[in-house]
């Protein structure tokens, strides 16, 4: 038994997963820089790439590359994939505690779905991965073409598809994006500080809590029903 056992099928969690499940910053950051070196530049290895984790592929690939006086974003964004597939996906290590507390939702009523605006399908194989995959009531993500990868946009599509309640739902996810995402869908929101956005980000998008540890997240999700059962 466990805390949200008490929930129903009406209740549901939606993850964001770069930062928030999975550590992805040394796979993504190193693809990057093979993408600039394929490209014919030299990559600043002292240029914090921490923010790109997060925003739709293309998007922070076109601000990338213009660091190297570069447009040629749609090459970019092919290399970006191939290198990627062929080793980026190995470096996605699950963060502390996560692996549990989803086993432990998928044992639960809570229905439990990613919102990521990486490749539903790539989504879907780095989660399967660690075995985490069938934990999933589905896997949502963007298209293999990364398009439908807005966050605003892609929870919408979720909701809909999934017939979840406004008022039964919460988001959780370490940037900016998460959040404004889950405000546009009228869901609450929670910012986890142990991804990429940090504090101040979070704080500045309006997280309706935010999670100091993978640890803190289980009692936070508690919480955070409870305070919706009372609206």
């Amino acid at each position: 038994m466990s805390e949200f056992d008490q929930y129903t099928s009406d209740h549901s969690v939606l993850f964001d997963l770069d930062g928030t499940i999975i550590d992805s910053r040394i796979g993504i950051i190193d693809t990057l820089h093979g993408v600039v070196r394929a490209l014919g530049h030299e990559p600043d290895l002292s240029i914090d790439l921490t923010w790109v984790v997060g925003p739709p592929l293309a998007e922070l690939m076109e601000e990338v590359i213009r660091v190297y006086g570069d447009n040629r974003v749609e090459k970019a964004v092919a290399l970006y994939r191939a290198l990627y597939d062929k080793s980026g996906k190995f470096q996605t290590p699950v963060f502390p505690h996560m692996a549990d507390l989803l086993r432990t939702l998928a044992r639960s009523p809570v229905r439990i779905f990613t919102a990521t605006s990486k490749p539903a399908s790539l989504a879907r194989e780095i989660l399967r991965q660690h075995g985490l995959d069938e934990c999933f009531d589905r896997v949502h993500g963007a298209a293999d073409d990364d398009s439908g990868g807005e966050k605003p946009e892609m929870i919408a599509r979720i909701m809909a598809q999934e017939g979840l309640s406004s008022a039964r739902t919460l988001m959780i996810g370490d940037r900016r994006f998460d959040i404004s995402g889950a405000h546009a869908n009228r869901l609450r929101a929670l910012g986890v500080l142990w991804g990429y956005g940090g504090e101040a980000e979070l704080t500045e998008a309006g997280a309706d809590l935010l999670v100091a540890s993978p640890g803190d997240l289980a009692p936070a999700l508690h919480g955070q029903f409870t305070a919706l059962a009372r609206l």
